[in-house]
């Protein structure tokens, strides 16, 4: 079952990456996304309309559209739980803050459908680039000239970065002053040639830039140290970087500690570990855990708590606070549904990635745009996909 999900993801990221540009309308209303859905055919359908709820804000539902593809209850033997209560909770942000201050290279990944992992890795930079990290490589990045601009476009990379938390991401660390670099792999070639040159870009930059440290946020098993799903690739990325360059780097995986959209089908350290922030696991040795005994996937494992909802959306949108709520004036909205775009000024115009997405049903629902600090465009559509509203807000 694990490696035919991995083959899913493979075919899913090349479909993606093909595609990314099709549909005309890419922030679209959740009833066209669910009949897409049920008239599409494909074996990947769920996973593409899970990316595509979190593209419109929806983080729940796409929690629940990629449980549709089959998602199971999962259970821990009564070893895997004895070894799990030797470790106790440190702060994730903390612990992984502290441990670049040794490393030269950090691999975080994520789940494509799930917009919490790119807010953690957001959470995580300002951290890395006191303690030195300088280089900053994005899986889903095609654009050479993201460096100089600043921010993400729409035709930055793969159907990923149209998601508001990944260009936040990325507007992030370009202000902060990190270079952003792109490492993927070129379409067409087979899994193992992939997670060669994947290995292979990241190395050369490694060879350019020998005094500095490297962090790379990739998706799902890329990370991977040990024996990947897909026996095909022989050893993934992460582990084909190790070989080339005699760098171990530190390995984070955030994937399978995630919540899914039903508590039934959480994995059970969730509810163990029972924390109301991310945190990895350590022992009285100083060993982390990455996920039972003998686990060799990476070297440590993230367990996101289950998401608290505040008039709505995400707790964790804020970033401990920084973020803040605007409301948008229903009043002022004479039809629904509608959707509502934030844009940082003056990136609409240069096809801008917007900074939050939310689907506004009736003119009771508290209708709340998590943004930071700056001045937006606001733009507010119909169910034709019409401006019906545009204007400047400051926050």
């Amino acid at each position: 079952m694990k490696q035919a999900l991995t083959i899913l993801l493979f075919i899913l990221s090349i479909s993606i990456e093909m595609n990314a540009q099709k549909n005309k309308e890419i922030y679209k209303f959740s009833e066209d996304i669910n009949n897409k859905i049920e008239k599409d055919t494909v074996p990947w359908r769920y996973q593409v309309g899970a990316t595509e709820f979190s593209i419109n804000g929806n983080y729940k539902k796409a929690l629940q559209t990629w449980d549709r593809q089959g998602a199971k209850k999962k259970s821990v033997s009564i070893k895997d739980s004895l070894y799990f209560n030797e470790f106790q909770p440190k702060d994730a942000k903390d612990y992984i803050i502290n441990r670049s201050k040794k490393e030269r290279v950090i691999i975080i990944n994520e789940a494509h459908n799930n917009s919490r992992h790119r807010v953690f890795t957001t959470s995580l930079l300002k951290g890395l680039y006191k303690n030195g990290c300088r280089y900053f490589g994005i899986e889903a990045l095609y654009d050479s000239l993201v460096n100089t601009r600043k921010f993400a476009t729409l035709e930055s990379g793969s159907m990923y970065l149209h998601e508001s938390q990944y260009s936040n991401l990325i507007k992030e660390a370009l202000d902060i002053g990190f270079v952003l670099f792109e490492y993927e792999y070129k379409v067409g070639k087979t899994g193992k040639e992939r997670e060669i040159e994947q290995a292979e870009n990241i190395a050369k930059m490694m060879a350019k830039h020998p005094n500095d440290k490297f962090l790379i946020h990739c998706g799902y098993d890329h990370l991977n140290e040990g024996i990947p799903g897909i026996s095909s690739w022989e050893k993934a990325m992460a582990a084909r970087l190790n070989d080339m360059t005699g760098v171990n780097p530190f390995t984070i995986d955030q994937v399978p500690s995630s919540e899914s959209g039903s508590p039934e089908f959480n994995n059970p350290y969730i509810r163990i570990a029972n924390t109301v922030k991310p945190v990895i696991m350590i022992n009285g040795k100083g060993e982390t855990f990455n996920g039972s005994v003998n686990y060799g996937i990476a070297d440590c494992r993230i367990i996101h708590p289950v998401t608290i909802y505040k008039n709505g959306r995400p707790d964790w949108l804020t970033l401990d606070g920084r973020r803040k709520a605007y409301r948008i004036a229903t009043d002022s909205i004479s039809e629904f549904p509608v959707l509502a775009l934030a844009y940082r000024i003056n990136e609409f115009e240069k096809e801008g990635v917007p900074a939050d997405v939310i689907e506004i049903n009736n003119k009771d629902q508290e209708a709340n745009l998590i943004l930071d600090n700056g001045i937006y465009r606001i733009i507010i559509k119909n169910r034709g996909y019409k401006t019906i509203l545009d204007y400047q807000k400051k926050i």
